[in-house]
């Protein structure tokens, strides 16, 4: 059984203490909700699993209220199901679902493209150089989880520098199946390398500033990944 460290609110950031800045308040079912997020996306919470509220308030020194909230915003999101009288269950990763997702997620990177060469500033440019040549050394390294965290920070980046906060929404909700997917199909270090290389091209064409050719390697990107995804999930079940 895994063991669950005891829940507790985040402190702000030195930054966030400062009186001009604004404080980023959650409630505790919030906190809950995330920690929960993160617990199914990395599989701590197995697809099709039960989930024990009792065993989850003892490890997070909460009551059932705001344990059923969060389950309500993960229910939103897709990633745990509610069940009438008995309690809640983490949903399975359909690959129907996963193809269809991608699908979009491409469409939504294609355009993300053409908004960013744009709005993009020559600071904003570097920003995200810095962020993929950081990128690169963790891969170098060889630390699969800290690529992977580094990886969605930069795409995320990507897609507010694009400026269009429906996007931004989209493609946040679209993620959380998206990264659950990703962990669940276990990828190899081949498509781990391609990734990498991939994401040098995307950035050769940002600070083109080529709008086509960033949209259709954004576009590929995600696509390939997708792909790569989609058969992870089928070695998986055989």
């Amino acid at each position: 059984m895994t063991e669950m460290p005891t829940l507790r609110r985040p402190r702000p950031a030195a930054d966030e203490a400062s009186p001009s800045a604004p404080l980023r308040r959650l409630s505790l079912y919030q906190v809950v909700a995330e920690r929960l997020r993160h617990m199914v996306l990395e599989g701590e919470l197995a697809p099709g699993s039960r989930i024990s509220e009792k065993r989850l308030c003892e490890a997070f020194e909460v009551s059932r209220t705001p344990l059923r909230e969060a389950l309500k915003v993960l229910a939103n999101e897709g990633l745990v199901e509610l069940l009438p009288n008995r309690g809640a269950q983490v949903t399975e990763v359909d690959p129907a679902e996963v193809h269809d997702l991608f699908e979009v997620m491409a469409a939504l990177e294609g355009l993300s493209g053409h908004l960013l060469v744009e709005h993009a500033s020559d600071a904003e440019i570097a920003e995200i150089r810095t962020l993929h040549e950081r990128m690169l050394e963790l891969h170098r390294r060889q630390q699969r989880q800290a690529y992977f965290e580094a990886n969605q920070r930069l795409h995320r980046r990507l897609t507010e520098i694009a400026g269009n906060r429906v996007l931004l929404e989209q493609q946040g909700q679209l993620t959380h199946k998206i990264t659950r997917a990703r962990y669940a199909a276990n990828l190899q270090q081949g498509r781990w390398d391609e990734s990498a290389q991939e994401h040098g091209v995307i950035l050769a064409a940002l600070e083109a500033r080529d709008a086509a050719a960033l949209s259709a390697a954004m576009a590929e990107h995600m696509r390939r990944t997708g792909a790569a995804v989609l058969d992870g999930l089928a070695a998986s079940r055989r």
